[in-house]
This record gives C-alpha cells, sequence and structure tokens, in this order.
C-alpha cells in the first residue's frame, strides 16, 4: 500500500519505517530536516521535509504521494530526558496534536486516504477502575496533565470524526527502549517502542475503526481489544535488536 507517514524520524516512525518497507509497502515519511530525510531516503522512504503547521506543505506533500493510508506519528518531544525541556515542549506538542492533526487530516481526506491512523495516549485514565477499557473517559480535569490530555482528546476527535476514513487510535502506554528516554519499563502504563511500531503497522490493513490501548500488560489498561481485533503483541521487538 502507498503510505504517508508523519513523523517518520520520530523515536516510534524510527522502528515503523523498516516494518513497513520490509512488509512492501510504499513509504512516504515527513521529516523537518533536509539531512534526516537522506537518511530516510537510503532506509527505502521516500522524504518529505515540511513543517506540520504548514497546511500548504502538508496538503501538498500528501496529494504527491497518494496515500491509502496516513499515520499519524508526530510529536515534539526532546530526544533527551531533560524534566525542564519536556516540560516547556507541552505547549507545543499539543499544538501538533490539535493544529498538526487539522491540517493532516483535511490532506489525508483532499487525497481521498482510505485510512487514518493517530498515536494517542494510554496513560491519561483516571486513577481507579484498572485495567482500564478504550470506552473509559480521559482524565481532562488531571491539572498535572491538563495540557497534554486536552490537546490529545481534541485529536482523537478530529479523528474519529473524520469523514470518508477509516479513523484509528492507538493509546501508546508510555515509551521504553531504542531512542526513547528510557530502556527499561519505569512507569505504568509501559509500551516497548518496537511494539508501538507493530501495532501502527498491524492497523494499515488490519482493525476496524475505533481507539485500541496499545501498552504491555501490566494491569494499568486493557489490552484485550488489541489483542483479540489486531493481534497485537506487547512482547513484540525487532529482530535486529536496534
Amino acid at each position: 500500500m502507498r503510505v504517508f507517514l508523519a513523523g517518520a524520524s520520530g523515536a516510534i516512525g524510527r522502528r515503523l519505517v523498516p516494518l513497513l518497507v520490509r512488509a512492501g509497502h510504499q513509504v512516504t515519511g515527513t521529516t523537518r530536516s533536509a539531512a534526516t530525510g537522506k537518511e530516510l531516503e537510503r532506509a527505502g522512504v521516500k522524504p518529505a521535509v515540511l513543517d506540520v503547521f504548514d497546511a500548504r506543505a502538508v496538503a501538498d506533500a500528501v496529494r504527491v504521494a497518494k496515500p491509502e493510508v496516513v499515520i499519524h506519528q508526530l510529536t515534539d518531544l526532546p530526544r533527551e530526558f531533560d524534566e525542564a525541556r519536556i516540560a516547556a515542549s507541552y505547549v507545543n506538542n499539543a499544538r501538533i496534536r490539535t493544529e498538526g492533526t487539522r491540517n493532516l487530516v483535511a490532506a489525508a481526506q483532499a487525497a481521498s486516504a482510505r485510512r487514518f491512523i493517530v498515536q494517542s495516549i494510554a496513560f491519561a485514565y483516571p486513577p481507579g477502575g484498572e485495567p482500564h477499557p478504550e470506552t473509559d473517559p480521559l482524565n481532562l480535569a488531571d491539572p498535572a496533565r491538563s495540557v497534554t490530555v486536552k490537546g490529545a482528546a481534541d485529536m482523537e476527535q478530529q479523528v474519529l470524526t473524520a469523514a470518508g476514513m477509516v479513523p484509528i487510535v492507538l493509546r501508546y502506554g508510555l515509551l521504553y527502549g531504542p531512542g526513547t528516554w528510557t530502556e527499561t519499563a519505569t512507569r505504568k502504563p509501559a509500551l516497548h517502542v518496537d511494539a508501538a511500531a507493530q501495532a501502527a503497522l498491524l492497523t494499515v490493513s488490519g482493525g476496524g475503526a475505533g481507539i485500541y490501548n496499545i501498552a504491555d500488560d501490566d494491569g494499568v489498561v486493557s489490552i484485550v481489544k488489541a489483542r483479540r481485533e489486531l493481534d497485537f503483541d506487547p512482547g513484540f521487538r525487532l529482530a535486529d535488536g536496534r
């Protein structure tokens, strides 16, 4: 299939690219850096160097790619763990989830994409009632995570109500593994970055419209739906171990 991967150079995107290429998909991947675009090209991806806030650039790139599937893995978080920098990034990260998503959805609809897959969060449910199923509401009243959770909720609604495409929301746990802030699971719900990438691959051609919790089976969120409908395996790891 023709796949447009927004965020191809991010933590999940870097693990997802080889899975998509090995599966035979024709991938166009976005990055903000021309140098990173050359890396993507060497990995078998057609690079699209753009700023997701530039609606015209996004529309043009998606139109040229003619994707059947659009995957939204964009975030704007520091690569290294630094609490001050992470806190400072929340506002722009939320903007990506609101304004950036709006641009991607509009571009995908204009290009007649059939499926739209988006990265959301599984660590925003209210305390109590674990393991949380996908039908539980997000905790919009949490003052410590207000910007993050409201941005994610807005993003989800944009995707779930977008006409003409199968909308799929992947609520990811807190990432660990290569290219993330930690090599091991330190907080719950946790999720290895390779399993996150595999979940996105599975939804390129499988799974119905709706929300899926994608996380380790650590008791915080229920992954029954993802196991049943996507054949999701939280133990999946890339064979090369990179």
